[in-house]
């Protein structure tokens, strides 16, 4: 099982503070002012608490565009902004605006987030990112928590029957997922059936750093599991998804202005906000990526592109 440390505990010298939130994933990161350059005992203690703790949150950091990309460096290479983002700022294209204001434009149709189910962000990459960072400018008054889900903690805590079955499952994850979640007349919709993504990875992969095994499906992109029937791929994945959705793995974040989540995206599966859409709100925040590995399965066999290249970053 994942360790947790009932209390918050100094993890370096340069005052790095650590404090879990929930049973299974997330803890608060204090004691950093992102406006500053990262130390590399400050950059050590966030990149070892983010491995334990899968996401972590920062509050009261009221950053710009050129200071989150900073950070974000710190951590590996930052990609830009998305395989089909054309709106991420001239200056600055590693920044993904998710901004409310620009989705009815870009999808057709009012929403909050590029989708409301679970999904470990373009998974359907051959190198699905390694992290994420979202920072938020605008946030509601109430309402658009995002919730993230310990894709680890949902393997282990599979029996052990079910988690040899998985083990040398494959899948395909194709950006856009079985039913997408934009207008098929959109622009968008244009730009994803011209260069679509579509990867075979391992059901099961290994974390490269931690050596952990997660869950490597989520409905927002999983569309079937290879070798299986259509009825049996979908009763599969019913469970594994259900099982990813468990509240006990879960933690939920209230944002507002300066916050931000930095989540590991190898071992996590998140949730963007469905209780907006009848309000009158913007919320506007914005996200880099750091350049991932391509997944390995337990047997050593690493994920499979049908169509797509690598995404990389400088």
């Amino acid at each position: 099982m994942t360790a947790v440390h009932e209390n918050p505990t100094v993890l370096a010298a340069d005052t790095v503070r650590i404090a879990p939130v929930a049973g299974h994933i997330g803890a608060d990161v204090s004691g950093v002012d992102l406006r500053e350059t990262l130390t590399d005992a400050q950059v050590e203690a966030i990149t070892s608490a983010l491995h334990t703790y899968k996401v972590l949150f920062f509050r009261d950091q009221h950053i710009g565009h050129a200071e989150q990309i900073a950070f974000s460096r710190r951590f590996g290479a930052v990609t830009p902004s998305h395989p089909y983002d054309d709106d991420a700022p001239t200056e600055f294209p590693e920044i993904l605006a998710v901004d409310s204001r620009l989705y009815e434009k870009r999808f057709g149709v009012r929403k909050f987030s590029y989708t409301n189910h679970w999904h470990t962000d373009v998974s359907p990459l051959i190198n699905p990112p390694a992290a994420s960072i979202l920072r938020a400018e605008i946030a509601p008054e109430r309402g658009g928590d995002t919730r993230w889900t310990n894709l680890v903690a949902a393997y282990e805590n599979l029996p052990e029957s079910l988690r040899r079955f998985v083990d040398g499952l494959r899948a395909q994850h194709r950006f856009g997922g079985r039913r997408p979640a934009w207008d098929a007349n959109s622009d968008y919709a244009k730009k994803v059936a011209a260069a679509p993504l579509v990867t075979e990875h391992p059901v099961v992969r290994v974390h490269p750093v931690t050596g952990e095994r997660a869950l490597f499906v989520n409905p927002g992109f999983t569309t079937h599991i290879v070798g299986l029937s259509p009825d049996q791929s979908d009763a599969v994945l019913k469970l594994l998804f259900d099982e990813i959705a468990h509240t006990a793995y879960t933690v939920s974040f209230r944002w507002r202005a300066g916050s931000i989540a930095f989540w590991d995206n190898r071992v996590t599966a998140h949730l963007a906000p469905s209780d907006l859409d009848h309000l009158d709100v913007t919320r506007v925040l914005y996200r880099t990526t750091l350049e991932g590995d391509i997944p390995v399965g337990i047997d050593g066999r690493p994920s499979t592109s049908i169509s797509g290249a690598q995404f990389t970053g400088a």
